[in-house]
């Protein structure tokens, strides 16, 4: 669906700015002001833009017609499961083609006052190289009128640029603007090189509402989501340019580095588009960095112990470097168990804490109640030294610490003692 009908769709939560907003930091206001509403900037220095479309997981589960406690499931199901794409002839951003833009004449905002400048932060970048395909999320700091500079990890994106630098070529690639919840969701998804997360979006979709991802194949020859509201088509060059600081995912500004130059050869749009942008450590930031690695996280675990009842990324923990996890156990041994399992299974993890099915992991006063009433940290305490750790986390060196906590109830202890009372 086009960013305007979900807007109608929520429209009881969105809130409308009419009065004209600056891109340059004044936005960033409005968004920090509203940080779990849709934001809907009708004149952004003359654009239409929005932020925190879907920082609210009850949004993402409604589009999906399924409840919010199903999304663990159906993200997992997915990811296990692709499925293909459906080629469609046409896509709305069609309508509007052009190889004469100047990407600072644009909606890109920037954020906050050391940013190094404007910034694309919900772009998902579609990329293909020898047979393999690779949907990915990178920002993209704006250079001068075709040209950015994106923070690429090193990941796929980087392993197909690096290939396509040996093999003497420039890397094609496009960055779409303005996707469904399920393609953000499969962008966002980390899986084992040559697998094609577009087809975890089209299972996710399939799953949910009954019809595959509709892909167009552009002039570049990609194939991308026929949904977006903006399509940059491009290629990655053998330039680099300084890039950041930009604040992340943990609210700090990340660190500057020499990243590669993207330089832009064609711009498609939708009538009247809107611009997607996501802010740094804002919910909406956290649901597409923390959900798909939840269902990760929860059949790695699954190996160890005899069932997962619910696993959460916290916000606190930016989505990324803290995790609660819910096991049922039958031996005193496998809180520790899961612990490690879930350190393997994401290994920018930081901190763990592991609890008893009975406990909420969506509710923090909860999970703190399961560490004062079921952790002695004597006997329950796993710490971790000179690992591998997430680059985002500023006190992290080389390698980092972690610790877990197995909050569970041990089982040779009188049950009575643990029971929460009820009513």
């Amino acid at each position: 669906m086009a960013v305007r009908e979900w807007l109608e769709t929520f429209r009881d939560d969105v809130v409308t700015i009419d009065a004209p907003v600056s891109r340059e930091l004044e936005v960033t206001r409005h968004l920090l002001a509203n940080p779990r509403a849709p934001v809907h900037f009708r004149d952004l220095d003359g654009y239409e833009g929005v932020g925190g479309l879907w920082a609210s997981r009850a949004r993402i589960a409604r589009a999906m017609t399924i409840p919010e406690e199903g999304l663990l499931d159906a993200v997992g199901e997915s990811q296990r499961h692709p499925e293909d794409v459906r080629l469609v002839d046409h896509a709305d951003f069609s309508a509007n083609e052009s190889t004469d833009f100047d990407l600072r004449d644009s909606p890109v905002p920037k954020f906050y006052p050391k940013d190094a400048g404007r910034y694309i932060t919900a772009g998902v970048w579609v990329a293909e190289w020898e047979g393999k395909r690779n949907l990915s999320f990178h920002r993209i700091l704006l250079l001068d009128a075709r040209r950015g500079v994106a923070r690429i990890v090193p990941r796929h994106l980087r392993t197909m640029h690096g290939q396509a630098q040996a093999a003497g070529q420039e890397l094609k690639v496009a960055v779409c603007i303005g996707l469904d919840p399920w393609l953000l969701i499969g962008g966002g998804t980390s899986v084992e090189y040559g697998v094609d997360e577009s087809r975890i979006a089209s299972s996710l979709k399939r799953r949910t509402l009954g019809q595959p991802v509709e892909c167009v194949k552009l002039k570049n020859g990609l194939t991308v989501p026929a949904d977006a509201e903006y399509v940059l088509e491009g290629r990655l060059t053998g330039e680099t340019h300084d890039e950041g600081p930009f604040v992340d995912a943990v609210l700090t500004y990340d660190r500057v580095r020499q990243e590669p130059v993207v330089e832009f050869e064609r711009v498609y749009h939708r009538q009247d588009p809107i611009f997607h942008m996501i802010l740094g450590g804002s919910d909406e930031h956290f649901n597409f960095m923390g959900m798909p690695r939840e269902p990760v996280i929860r059949d790695g675990v699954s190996k160890v112990v005899p069932r997962v009842a619910g696993v959460r990324l916290t916000e606190g923990g930016c989505a990324w470097l803290h995790a609660v996890v819910a096991i049922e156990k039958h031996t005193d041994g496998d809180g520790k168990n899961a612990i490690m399992a879930a350190f393997a299974s994401h290994t920018s993890l930081k901190h763990v804490t592991v609890v008893d099915a009975d406990v909420n992991v969506w509710d923090d006063r909860e999970v703190e109640w399961a560490v004062a009433t079921r952790f002695q940290a004597d006997r329950g305490l796993v710490v971790l030294t000179g690992v591998r750790g997430s680059s985002i986390d500023p006190s992290a060196g080389e390698t980092t610490a972690k610790m877990g906590i197995d909050a569970t109830r041990p089982l040779t202890a009188k049950p009575e003692m643990f029971l929460k009372a009820t009513l």
